[in-house]
């Protein structure tokens, strides 16, 4: 199922071998395993709460499960087991992007009906207030967090995304500049839309519009196209905009993807090549390079300057992220006792 999602290019994990035929040294048989590769910079849930988390965060969580489940909806596939324990998180530029772990439960089918999206998104909010009651136990998350109301988040966010990816759109005929509106806004979300359908309807004088092939990664595309880099849609949408901000600043007639490769040689390339080995592994490089950007930005209304790029990298190292957890290789309650003889 995994293989299947991914040639949905869905977010999800790579699956690389099952192993069968297992047996404890006495011989009684165990479960086959399936072996997934190890998704750089994502953490379980639980590793995002080892400190005491906000609920502003807690709610960007959500909302990316809701569109992992938005997206996982849209080619037909039901989960039958959506929880945060079932998920990866990885950051993206101040938001989290949400990749599926387990599909056992899951099916592909060539629609779904509402029935089977309202009982996904019902399972959602239950695994969700359970899992938030947990830590809410464990005084993980500040005591004024509701778990229930807050699991109930997810219904608002997926509903609100959904109606937006796929309702039918009514406006009249002199009113055709509403389709570049939709589609625009259907960008801002990450989506594109390859194909569309507009029908007048009987009286002639209002036309139905309705998106046909909704597509993610609006923002990862045009970053790739424009610069080759890989990134999550929310740090493809932030970069191109500091991107789109140095050809204004600089040179706005020039051909924009000459305007691109200046500003990775020019912005990009030098961020990274500044961070010191040994904290290379603290946060993705487009993550960093989004974070310096901000830094700077706050530096700059601060001390109501111009900082040098140079000036507001240092400042990011020494005061954000040489305190940061190296979070490209981190691992959920590893194990610190040495293992018994068996």
């Amino acid at each position: 199922m995994l293989r299947k999602l991914a040639r949905f290019d869905v977010p999800c994990v790579e699956p690389v071998a099952v192993i069968t035929g297992r047996t404890t040294p006495d011989g009684r048989p165990l479960n086959p395993v399936l072996v997934t590769r190890h998704l750089k910079f994502s953490m379980p849930y639980r590793a995002l709460f080892s400190q005491m988390l906000r609920k502003d965060t807690l709610t960007r969580l959500i909302d990316a499960q809701a569109l992992l489940l938005v997206r996982l909806h849209l080619i037909g596939f039901y989960w039958g087991d959506v929880s945060l324990s079932n998920t990866l998180f990885r950051r993206d530029a101040g938001a989290f992007a949400a990749y599926l772990v387990d599909a056992e439960t899951g099916e592909l089918y060539p629609d779904l009906s509402t029935g089977q999206r309202e009982y996904d998104l019902e399972i959602a909010r239950v695994n969700i207030a359970g899992e938030l009651m947990d830590l809410l136990d464990g005084g993980l998350i500040e005591e004024k967090v509701d778990p229930v109301a807050t699991s109930e988040l997810i219904m608002e966010s997926y509903r609100r995304l959904w109606t937006e990816l796929t309702e039918k759109e009514s406006f009249e005929i002199g009113e055709r500049w509403r389709v570049a509106a939709r589609i625009r806004r259907l960008n801002e979300l990450g989506f594109d839309v390859e194909e569309y359908a507009i029908k007048t309807t009987q009286n002639g004088s209002t036309i139905q519009l309705q998106p046909k092939v909704v597509d993610a990664g609006h923002h990862q595309r045009r970053l790739l196209r424009l610069t080759g880099l890989d990134a999550q849609e929310n740090q493809a949408r932030r970069l191109l905009n500091d991107m789109d901000s140095f050809r204004a600043d600089n040179n706005p007639e020039m051909d924009e993807e000459y305007s691109a490769h200046l500003w990775v040689s020019q912005i990009f390339e030098p961020i990274v090549r500044a961070i010191p080995r040994d904290l290379s592994g603290k946060l993705e490089h487009a993550e960093v390079v989004h974070e310096v950007l901000e830094h700077r930005w706050y530096m700059s209304e601060k001390q109501e300057r111009h900082i040098p790029l140079a000036e507001a990298v240092q400042s990011y190292i020494d005061s954000i992220l040489r305190h940061r957890r190296d979070e490209a290789a981190i691992m959920l309650n590893p194990d610190t006792e040495p293992a018994e003889d068996p």
